[in-house]
């Protein structure tokens, strides 16, 4: 076993899984997200990482139902009276007026109207169904009969989290103490199902693990263009149960702030963050409401839609495809006409912190694959979750990063931002400045994050020239 391998499994243990996605495929046709299929890998595995296809396909196909068998499953339950049992992602809510406790199944369309959590299940399992917008899990359904025949509803007998370790972040940090930045980098690759022996040098492996900073720091709003095939749907779409991709279609006000026909929060009340995934293809229903609503969020996380104010820390991502002849490696290109209209503004554009060159990404191939001891991508993801909550990194920022004086606000934010994000993903065991040199806090932290910032400010000049022509602040570290 490879020294690094035996690293991961002796210092992480339960939260080490052996990942092989060259064998793994089926799961593809499962629709199961990468924190799903490493749970259940983990729970077939012997501790060598061994496991039995046939075994894992058993269970799938006994409690991973599709959306054809759920006439089936609710047959069972409401007219043969048994409790059926599977892994499904559940939604619950409380009603405020009545107090009743409900729950939803996205995937078969059960919605609340027809469900039932009564008080003394919600006392056993609040704490796992409240953890998130939607939980993961083994949900086990019966049917609450009513005096009136149109009254009976599905009704939650149980739920169990699938969730098998500890998420600690200060084991995490610990744990970080015994690798390397280079290891570390491996490690965090592996985390989201990348081979690090498949890329070419470390900018491109640094490139790729960019797309976390909004996994781990809060409203961090970033734009990437990349070429076709660069594996951003799957990073954002399938890595983490915290955030929302949305592809294509037709974006409004009401679905991504709040919606006052239904009198509900949308997508970014919900999330740590929320990627416009092929940016080309999604249509705005109202460019200048989704505009001033986009301008307002992004400026200070607070969205106000008629007599509705709301307050979130969720990242916004724009992600698109991009020719070639609009690819330069520096970035300074005029890239953004290919953003949809609403984006053709320079104050709405200066509003994202930084910019990732997607171009620095390879294109997926099998070499990219994962293929050894690896973190579970669930627990990973859980640490960079309970991560946003820490203030002591951006305290850690705020002493290292000098400021010349003159800077503009934004800029500064950004960068500290962004810098911020890079701590907490590679050197998450920092807690004070002294703890990290000022040639890696430089190096991994600070350029990094002037470079995404100043592709910003330069895109937002050739949209408006009252930006154009000014230089990025001088930032530095204070040593």
């Amino acid at each position: 076993m490879p020294l690094l391998a035996e690293k991961i499994k002796t210092v992480f243990e339960d939260m080490a899984v052996y990942k092989d996605l060259r064998k793994t495929n089926f799961f593809a046709s499962l629709s199961l997200p990468a924190f799903m299929r490493d749970w259940m890998i983990q729970k077939f595995s012997d501790e060598s990482g061994n496991y039995d296809i046939g075994e894992i396909r058993e269970f799938t196909q006994k409690f991973i139902p599709g959306r054809d068998e759920w006439i089936s499953i609710k047959n069972r339950i409401i007219l043969e009276g048994e409790t059926v049992k599977f892994l499904a992602k559940i939604s619950a809510d409380i009603d405020i007026k009545t107090q009743e406790i409900t729950f939803t199944i996205p995937a078969f369309g059960l919605t609340s109207k027809e469900t039932f959590i009564d008080r003394a299940t919600w006392s056993k399992y609040s704490r796992d169904l409240s953890e998130g917008r939607e939980v993961w899990g083994m949900v086990e359904l019966g049917y609450r009969r009513s005096e009136r025949k149109s009254a009976g509803k599905i009704e939650l007998v149980s739920f169990t989290n699938f969730c098998p370790y500890t998420v600690s972040t200060e084991y995490y940090r610990e744990a970080r103490k015994n690798f390397n930045i280079y290891e570390w980098e491996d490690i965090l690759l592996g985390a989201i199902d990348y081979s690090a022996s498949g890329y070419r040098d470390e900018e491109q492996k640094l490139s790729m693990l960019t797309r976390l900073l909004s996994f781990a720091e809060k409203r961090l709003n970033i734009i990437e263009l990349a070429p076709k095939g660069t594996g951003k749907s799957y990073v954002f779409g399938n890595v983490s149960r915290y955030g929302w991709l949305s592809s294509g279609g037709v974006m409004t006000r009401a679905k991504m702030f709040y919606d006052l026909t239904k009198n509900c929060e949308g997508l970014i009340a919900g999330n740590d963050f929320v990627v416009l995934d092929e940016i080309q293809t999604i249509l705005f229903g109202n460019t200048d409401e989704m505009r001033a609503a986009l301008k307002g969020y992004l400026e200070q996380g607070v969205f106000t839609v008629g007599s509705y104010k709301g307050v979130s820390d969720a990242g916004v991502i724009l992600c698109g495809n991009i020719s070639i002849e609009s690819m330069r490696q520096d970035g300074y290109a005029d890239m953004f006409t290919e953003l949809p209209q609403v984006f053709h503004e320079s104050a709405l554009i200066e509003r994202f912190h930084g910019f990732l060159r997607g171009w620095n990404i390879p294109r997926m191939n099998d070499d990219l694959k994962i293929q050894g001891w690896a973190l579970n991508s669930e627990y990973f993801c859980s640490i960079l979750h309970e991560l946003r909550d820490d203030i002591a990194y951006r305290g850690v920022v705020d002493e290292l990063v000098n400021v010349p004086k003159g800077s503009d606000t934004r800029d500064t934010e950004a960068v500290k931002r962004i810098s911020s994000a890079y701590l907490k993903l590679l050197f998450p065991h920092v807690r004070r400045p002294e703890d990290i040199s000022a040639q890696d806090f430089r190096r991994y932290c600070l350029n990094r994050a002037v470079n995404m910032r100043a592709v910003i400010r330069y895109q937002a000049g050739l949209l408006d020239s009252e930006y154009r022509g000014k230089e990025m602040p001088a930032f530095d570290v204070n040593e």
